[in-house]
Parts: C-alpha cells; sequence; structure tokens
C-alpha cells in the first residue's frame, strides 16, 4: 500500500481560537474540576473551571496592561508547569502568540530564537534563564520586557490589569480567528539552525479534537471515572503542547511535573494517580528497567523473565485475535497470566500511579517486544507518529487495533503517502503553515499542502505505518551499501545497560557503533555480581561489560544482512547530553556533532 486516509471526525473550526474553550467550559459546568496543581506544601490541589477561567482573564488584563498587544510575540523559556499552561491560554486569549523556548537552550540558541521571531516580551522560570537572557539581549531591540516565573509575575500582573474592562479582553479573544497564528515552535534540529514552525489556531484545534473524539476512551482508567493526566513531557514540544490543548478542550484533568527524574516522577505519579499517561518510549524503558532491576536485586530474575515472556505471548495472541489471525489467548495462557498479574504486573502499575490502564507514546520508535510486555501487563501503549510540522500525531494505533512494532494508521481526517523514494508525506488540517521566515525552506518541504516528512517508512495492507529511518541519517559505505542506522540502534539500545548508540559508517568500509551506558542500570549491574564501584574510564575497559555490549550487538545484527551488521564497537565513558550539543531537547542524537566530538574514537574503530 503507497496512500491511507482516515475520514475525519473533526471539522475545521468556522470561528474562533483556542482561548475560547476556556471560557465556554466555565459558563456550562463552572464546578467542574480542570487542572490539578501542587500548593508550596507539596499537596494536591483541585482547580475548577470557573478559577481556571478568572486566572486567564485577570492574566490577560494585566497582560494588556503592561503593553502586549494582538500579535505580538512572547516566549516563555521554562519547564513543564501549571503556570505555563496559565501563560498560554491568557496570551491566546488576548490574540497574542506564543514562542516556546527549550529551559536548556544555550545563549545562542535563545538570541537565534528572540531574532528571528521578533518577541516583544519574554517569561523565564528563574535567575538561570533570566542571566542567559541578560547575555543577548542587547542584540535584541524588539524585546522590551521579562518577567520571572519564581517571582510570582502571575499576582503582579494580575494586579496590573485590574482597571482593565472584561470586555476589552473580550474584544481581543473574538477577533482571534481559527486561521491565525497560536505558536511558533523551534524545531531542535539535528543539523542546521533551527526554523520556526508557525502553527495556527485551527491546527492545534483540530488536532486536539481529532484525538479525543477518536481515543477518548482510552483515557479513562474505567468506564466511567474520571480522566487525568499527569503532564511531564516539555511543553516547549509540540507533543506536550497538544497533550496540554487537548486535555483543556477534551475536560481532562490536567496536572504538571516539571521533572522528568524517576525521584521526582514516581512520587507525583502516586499522588496525583492519572488515569492514562502519554510519554516517549523513554520512560517505558525506565519504567521496565527499574522492574526488573528490583526483581534481580530480591532474586527474582527467573520469575520475572518468565512473566516477561508470559505476557508478551499473551498481548501477541491478543493482537492477532483483534485482526481475526488467531483465537487469542489459551487457556493455560489466560491461567499463567493470572497468577502474573498478582505477582510482577500490578506492581509495574503501580509504579505509575496504580490506575493507568492506557498510554500513549511519539517521540521516538518503541520496541515491539516492549509494546508487548506493557499491553500483557496491563497497560496497553498507543504508539503513534509525528512532526512539529504536523501539529504532533499525524499517525497512532487505533484503540480496538494496536498492531504493535507499528505506529499506527492515519489519525483521522489526515492521509498519509508513501512517496517514490520511500519517503513519508502528509495531508491534512494539522499540517502546519510554513517556516517563518523562510519561504526557501517552506517551499522545499510543503508541496501544494502535502508535507514531506524526511522519514523514510512503509504502509501494511491495513494501513498501519513504519518508520524505517530518515532520508538524511542512511549512510552509505564505501562499497557503496546504504544502510538506515535506526533499527540497528534502537536494538543495542534494547540491552538495560546501553543508553545510547550511534551507527557510523558513511564513506567507510563498513558499519561500526558508538555506545554509551546507563549508569544507575550499570552500578545494579556491578553490585549484583559483586564488583566493586568502577570509575567511567574503567567501565570502558571491563572485559564482561564489554560482553554484555557485544550480546546486543550481536543481536542488532539479526535484523540485517552481513554486510549491514555492526562490525566493531566502542564503550564511551560518558553519555552524550543536550549541554554538550550532542542531542536535541527532544534527545535524538546529533550526528554529525556526535562524530565531530568523538573523531578519535571513530577513527579508532576503522584502524587495524
Amino acid at each position: 500500500m503507497r496512500e491511507f486516509t482516515s475520514p475525519p471526525l473533526a471539522s475545521a473550526p468556522p470561528v474562533g481560537g483556542l482561548a475560547d474553550v476556556v471560557f465556554d467550559h466555565a459558563l456550562d459546568d463552572p464546578t467542574r474540576v480542570a487542572l490539578g496543581r501542587k500548593d508550596d506544601a507539596g499537596r494536591w490541589r483541585d482547580v475548577t473551571r470557573a478559577e481556571f477561567r478568572d486566572e486567564v482573564l485577570g492574566l490577560a488584563k494585566g497582560l494588556l496592561a503592561q503593553g502586549v498587544r494582538f500579535g505580538d510575540r512572547v516566549a516563555i523559556m521554562s519547564r513543564t508547569r501549571y503556570e505555563w499552561t496559565l501563560f498560554d491560554f491568557a496570551l491566546w486569549t488576548v490574540g497574542a502568540q506564543v514562542v516556546p523556548i527549550y529551559p536548556t537552550a544555550s545563549a545562542e540558541q535563545v538570541f537565534w530564537t528572540l531574532y528571528d521571531a521578533q518577541v516583544s516580551a519574554v517569561l523565564v522560570e528563574h535567575e538561570d534563564h533570566a542571566m542567559t537572557m541578560a547575555t543577548v539581549i542587547d542584540r535584541l531591540p524588539s524585546l522590551s520586557r521579562m518577567w520571572q516565573l519564581d517571582r510570582d509575575p502571575v499576582a503582579e500582573i494580575t494586579a496590573s490589569g485590574t482597571h482593565i474592562d472584561d470586555e476589552v479582553v473580550h474584544r481581543h479573544r473574538r477577533a482571534v480567528t481559527p486561521d491565525a497564528v497560536a505558536t511558533i515552535i523551534y524545531t531542535s534540529g539535528t543539523t542546521g539552525r533551527p526554523k520556526g514552525c508557525v502553527i495556527s489556531h485551527a491546527n492545534f484545534m483540530f488536532e486536539a479534537d481529532t484525538m479525543v473524539g477518536r481515543w477518548e476512551p482510552v483515557f479513562h482508567s474505567k468506564r466511567g471515572d474520571e480522566a487525568k493526566t499527569l503532564l511531564f513531557l516539555p511543553l516547549a514540544h509540540v507533543f506536550g503542547r497538544m497533550v496540554q490543548i487537548a486535555a483543556i478542550r477534551g475536560g481532562v484533568m490536567l496536572g504538571h511535573q516539571p521533572q522528568l527524574n524517576a525521584a521526582a516522577l514516581l512520587p507525583d505519579l502516586q499522588a496525583f494517580r492519572p488515569t492514562f499517561i502519554l510519554a516517549v518510549p523513554y520512560i517505558f524503558e525506565k519504567v521496565f528497567n527499574a522492574a526488573r532491576r528490583k526483581a534481580e536485586k530480591d532474586g527474582k530474575t527467573g520469575p520475572f523473565d518468565k512473566a516477561v515472556e508470559c505476557a508478551v505471548r499473551y498481548a501477541d495472541a491478543q493482537e492477532a485475535k483483534a485482526f481475526g489471525t488467531g483465537p487469542g489467548p489459551s487457556a493455560s495462557l489466560r491461567v499463567q497470566h493470572s497468577v502474573f498479574d498478582k505477582l510482577v504486573y500490578s506492581k509495574v502499575r503501580d509504579a505509575m500511579g496504580g490506575k493507568v490502564r492506557h498510554a500513549m507514546s511519539g517521540g521516538s520508535g518503541m520496541d515491539r517486544r516492549l509494546g508487548l510486555f506493557f499491553a500483557g501487563a496491563g497497560v496497553t501503549i498507543y504508539e503513534g507518529y509525528g512532526l512539529t510540522e504536523s501539529t504532533a500525531a499525524a499517525a497512532a494505533n487505533p484503540p480496538e487495533q494496536t498492531r504493535y512494532g507499528t505506529v499506527g494508521r492515519a489519525v483521522p481526517g489526515t492521509t498519509v503517502h508513501i512517496a517514490d523514494d520511500g519517503e513519508v508525506w502528509l495531508y491534512g488540517p494539522n499540517v502546519f503553515q510554513g517556516y517563518l521566515n523562510d519561504p526557501k525552506a517552506t517551499d522545499a518541504t510543503l508541496h501544494d499542502g502535502w508535507l514531506a516528512t524526511g522519514d523514510l517508512g512503509a504502509l501494511d495492507e491495513d494501513g498501519y505505518l513504519t518508520i524505517t529511518g530518515r532520508k538524511k541519517e542512511i549512510l552509505v559505505t564505501s562499497g557503496g551499501k546504504s544502510v538506515s542506522p535506526q533499527q540497528l540502534e534502537e536494538r543495542v539500545r534494547d540491552h538495560p545497560l546501553v543508553a545510547q548508540c550511534i551507527v557510523v559508517g558513511n564513506d567507510r568500509p563498513y558499519v561500526a557503533a558508538l555506545v554509551t551506558l546507563d549508569s544507575e542500570a550499570v552500578e545494579h549491574w556491578l553490585t549484583m555480581r559483586g564488583k566493586p564501584p568502577l570509575k567511567p574510564a574503567q567501565l570502558v575497559h571491563d572485559p564482561d561489560l564489554e560482553t554484555e555490549v557485544r550480546r546486543a550487538v550481536v543481536a542488532a545484527n539479526t535484523l540485517v544482512s552481513q554486510a549491514e551488521s555492526i562490525r566493531t564497537f566502542r564503550i564511551l565513558a560518558y553519555q552524550f547530553t543536550e549541554e554538550h550539543g550532542l542531542l536535541t531537547p527532544s534527545l535524538k542524537l546529533k550526528r554529525k556533532a556526535i562524530e565531530e566530538a568523538y573523531a578519535e574514537e571513530v577513527e579508532a574503530l576503522y584502524r587495524g
């Protein structure tokens, strides 16, 4: 199959903008809880629709009083937190355009974003961000105002606008049209300077309403309960932004968690108890690996591995039944699964708060076996695919027929097309308006409304999409063999000790790899084997560790021909980080930067 179209559920809105729903919902059901917010003591407090509407209205008045005007661009540089959502909707209420900036962005990245977008005001989270702004502000003549979240600007801004009549705000809100610009999100970019993706109110409304309309049943832990989700994805990323908007529009109670590390995230999952979550594969890998480490520490590795195998076989049989190719789990498998549910799977679900039965995953590919395990453990993960340019998801697995290892079918109202060279093209109301100030890049990406994604993929006979790599990342060895590195890298990363893997080999005689280690997993591995703690420089020469990584490489090589296989590898002492310019904020590898930073290590792979 070369093209698949899914019929629409949501129509393009004829009038209005994203902020309207805040006021409409407050009028319809003012006492219904809209958001959860942690107080200074760390307790979760309910925020009703009426309370959120009043906060948005008050802040919108203050923003007008402080000089923000219709069409102005205002940047937000912060982690994911309640105030970001509040500012988003207040700014959209007055017709402003929001420009998100990753909280880890460098000074030069901050400068380019603010300069290219001609931002007039910026909201930062703390003093470090303010200091970053101070280093570039003299080159930004358009920037006239800055607020700092840890100094409680909400109260100050709101107080400044108390003299403004409500109707002034509503006149601004009613002037917003669906095709007006809602946000300009700068792509993190694995190469080159980031480009500003211009996304309209209509883009987000269509995307959010489609996701809610098609997937709303899986937002609940059980039929009739209150849908709740804890947002820990960065709001500077289109995925997190779409989740925020869909939750507000779809009546899903929304909480925020600014830290992705397990020490901060897991307690909030326990306290907030979401009914479903949206995450990247990395989060699910962490949950699985943590569960396995605990089993190993408790001396229960054997039973845990049997439970994993049972879950995978159980979900695989359920998948076959859903597609009419099998009878479903056998009676003996159902009994075995029931036993493991009490002993193992319930503990995995408890780690995510206890009520999660469904999740959505995007940002990068998820291993089929990992998806099957979670499904068998009682948490169905619906993997999807999209870009900033497609306002997040353009394809996702449908609830009733999930095909693990794929990113699903075109979301309702969109079309997925596979070009002659294997590139994925997308068409639909979620496709962005173009790149800000860059008509050349826009013309190279948009073709009569079709978005050329740069990703390579294939559609099966049922319209399910599998992403196989990036056009620009195809390696060509000196022998002329073309190699897509993605599947090799993902399979090496399946090993619990491996954090990252980058495959190299362009214009080289064979394919090789650089591998980094998961420090937490390695620490556990050393302890369980009675080995003393090792410094990073010692780890790379440990023969037992090298054997473990070699197993991961051998497993990856089973996916490809001998000519495409990884011939040799090198373990690195430290992980690739965003701070060192080796990862994008969405954790994608910056291949050129990594190969330049580790040029000596790459050369060593081809000596002798």
